[in-house]
């Protein structure tokens, strides 16, 4: 029996791939580039655990010199690391929160507006910013923000918003980030809420239940395994802080708040010319960030929550 079923199985199997051929058939090239540009390049993380500098970059693998866990062990030694994981996780778990809730509760604003056009008009405006390079951003933010800026001006007063040497620095970035990418990330959100059955809005308002009580029990619980989803895959990504925005937005009084993993590796590895040490640090970044996956996506599991896999 268990034969049979196994060859039913694997009929079954065939049928549907080749049914779906052309699918499949058109998923190759994505398939090559995942394959050359994110599993080819994992072979570089040997360089971790040898000693890699300018004069080293060019022999091969097997002739540069095996240095073990040297490498990692003067990372985390490192004077910096301590500070570095603390703003990377401060910074991470109030991006992840704040960027969560803004850009929920801005699709939730989207999906209830009735004027198709003025809600298209806003959707475009507001996800336009996320196609506008950092540098711009960082400009506009430091005219604004920095010590004798436009809100300084207009106040009349000195608020130190960029030049405030604690983790409040990290909200402002945080904030940044938001206006940046809070139209963007709603659009994934308002996907998940424009296939909500109508009906079961229909039978909201049947039962009495006002505008908002249908955003409670009916938008917020469709949307809520989309929401899980993408938590899960944000903690996968904690360690992953952008450089190019702590590095444009911070300056020389903020640094100790503004230095991340990504930065600090680039710091340690191209700026003091061993590519091993920066490698190592990278590979950290990596490891922990699918050890963050796995555990988010199982604890989702236990809740009884919708997961990766």
């Amino acid at each position: 029996m268990k034969k049979k079923e196994t060859k039913t199985r694997q009929k079954f199997s065939l049928n549907l791939m080749w049914k779906q051929r052309y699918l499949l058939f058109m998923s190759v090239p994505f398939v090559i580039w995942l394959i050359i540009f994110k599993y080819v390049p994992l072979w570089g993380w040997t360089m971790a655990f040898q000693e890699v500098k300018p004069g080293s970059f060019a022999l091969p693998m097997w002739e540069r010199k095996f240095v073990g866990f040297d490498n990692f062990i003067k990372a985390f030694t490192d004077r910096l690391f301590g500070q570095t994981m603390i703003n990377t996780i401060g910074i991470s778990i109030l991006g992840i929160a704040i960027g969560t809730v803004t850009s929920i509760l801005f699709a939730l604003i989207l999906n209830e507006l009735c004027f198709t056009r003025f809600k298209k008009f806003t959707q475009t405006v507001s996800y336009l910013p996320h196609f506008v390079s950092w540098v711009i951003i960082a400009s506009i933010a430091k005219m604004l923000l920095n010590d004798g800026g436009a809100i300084d001006t207009m106040l009349n007063t000195k608020l130190h918003l960029m030049s405030n040497n604690s983790p409040a620095f990290w909200i402002v970035v945080c904030l940044i980030n938001v206006w940046k990418e809070m139209g963007w990330d709603a659009i994934i959100y308002l996907s998940a809420m424009a296939g909500i059955d109508q009906g079961l809005y229909e039978a909201a308002k049947v039962d009495g239940a006002n505008r908002l009580q249908r955003i409670w029990n009916v938008t917020l619980p469709s949307t809520k395994p989309t929401i899980i989803v993408l938590l899960i895959m944000s903690v996968g990504g904690a360690l992953n802080v952008g450089m190019e925005r702590q590095m444009l937005l911070s300056n020389s009084i903020v640094q100790d708040h503004a230095m991340v993993l990504s930065w600090f590796a680039y710091v340690r590895g191209i700026g003091s010319n061993n590519y091993g040490l920066g490698t190592a640090i990278g590979m950290f970044q990596s490891v922990v960030g699918i050890i963050l996956l796995f555990i988010a996506n199982k604890v989702a599991g236990m809740m009884g929550e919708s997961k990766l896999v």
